[in-house]
C-alpha cells in the first residue's frame, strides 16, 4: 500500500466514524478555550468540564478571574489535580488577555510565552479558533500515530507533529486532529483496544 493510499484509507475511515468531530471542551468564550486547553494537562475533558462549569459561572469575565483568590480558584479545580499551579495559570492568562484588550490572538509567540501554555495548547487554540492548520498531539494522537506506523516509536510530540502535518492535506489537518483524539479516546484506546471491527487494523502494529 502506497503512503497516499494509507492515508486516504485513514481519512476515510475516520470520516465513517467521527463525520462532525469537535472539541469535546465546553466554552462559549475564546478565553474559556484557552484556559480548559490549559487545564486539561494531565486530566480528562469530562473532569475539566465538570470544574469550568462552576468556575466560568462564578467568575463571568477576565477581570473578575484576574481578581479571583488563589484559594478559591484552587478549591473549584482541585478535582483536576496540579490545581495550585493551574489556579496561578488561570490569573495569570487572565491578567496577561486584558494587557491586550481581553481577546485571544492568532499570534502563536503571544500564546506560548502564557503561563502553563505550550505547542500542544497553542495548537488547539489556533485550530478552534481560527482554523489555523495545525495537528496538537497528545498521548492519543501519539498512541495512535505509532500504532498506524505514521511516526516511529522513539518520535516525540514534535517530530510527530511534523511527520502527520507532511503525510495528510493541509486543509483536512484541523478535522483530522479532532478524529484522531477521539478515536485514541474511544477506539485505539491504550487498554483493550476496539481491534476486532477496526478498518484500519490491517496497516496497525498491534496485528
Amino acid at each position: 500500500m502506497t503512503g497516499l493510499m494509507k492515508t486516504n484509507k485513514i481519512m476515510d475511515y475516520l470520516d465513517e466514524l467521527f463525520p462532525s468531530p469537535k472539541c469535546e471542551l465546553n466554552y462559549e468564550k475564546d478565553y474559556e478555550l484557552l484556559l480548559a486547553v490549559m487545564l486539561s494537562a494531565q486530566t480528562t475533558d469530562k473532569r475539566v468540564n465538570m470544574v469550568t462549569e462552576i468556575l466560568f459561572k462564578k467568575y463571568p469575565d477576565l477581570q473578575s478571574l484576574k481578581d479571583a483568590k488563589q484559594k478559591e480558584i484552587e478549591d473549584i479545580i482541585r478535582p483536576i489535580g496540579t490545581y495550585t499551579k493551574k489556579a496561578q495559570n488561570i490569573r495569570k492568562i487572565a491578567d496577561e488577555l486584558l494587557k491586550i484588550g481581553g481577546k485571544v490572538p492568532n499570534d502563536r509567540a503571544f500564546l506560548e510565552s502564557l503561563s502553563g501554555v505550550g505547542r500542544k495548547t497553542t495548537n488547539v487554540v489556533l485550530s478552534n479558533l481560527y482554523n489555523v492548520p495545525c495537528i496538537a498531539v497528545d498521548t492519543h494522537v501519539t498512541r495512535v500515530s505509532k500504532r498506524l506506523k505514521l511516526a516511529n516509536e522513539k518520535d516525540d510530540v514534535l517530530e510527530i507533529e511534523k511527520k502527520l502535518s507532511t503525510k495528510f492535506p493541509k486543509e483536512k489537518l484541523c478535522r483530522l486532529h479532532h478524529q484522531l483524539v477521539l478515536f485514541g479516546r474511544y477506539h485505539c484506546k491504550a487498554q483493550s483496544p476496539m481491534c476486532d471491527n477496526c478498518h484500519l487494523k490491517d496497516i496497525c502494529k498491534k496485528n
